[in-house]
Order: C-alpha cells, then structure tokens, then sequence
C-alpha cells in the first residue's frame, strides 16, 4: 500500500508561468523525495508600471511517504 502527502509550495519567475513551474518542481526535488504530482492551483502576476515584474504559481505537489 502507497500512502502519499500534499505540501502547498509556491514559485517566482521573471520568464513565464512555465518557468515558475519547473523552478518549483525542481526545488522540491532538492527537498522531497518521490514526488509524483503537482497540481496548479493559483497563477497571478506581479506588475510594475503596469509591466510584468514576476510570474507566480502556487501548487500542490504529491510526494509518497517512505516506510
């Protein structure tokens, strides 16, 4: 039997929403181990003069628990 855990993580890029994405899952990676899935939950933007200054994503990433 597989039991798994849901941590809220959230992420910046100054490129795109993908970009946060993928810095996102690549520092879960450094910390949680077996990650399996994440979902998107929230995507906004932070501006500046009226011109995108970051990308923001919050998501819930799944990770199976060691025995």
């Amino acid at each position: 039997m597989a039991v798994g855990r849901v941590t809220e993580i959230s992420a910046t890029s100054e490129t795109s929403f993908d970009d946060a994405v993928k810095q996102g899952i690549d520092r879960a990676n450094k910390t949680l181990r077996n990650l399996q899935s994440a979902w998107v939950k929230d995507m906004n933007v932070s501006l500046d003069g009226g011109t995108i200054k970051h990308y923001r994503v919050n998501m819930e990433v799944t990770f199976l628990l060691e025995d």
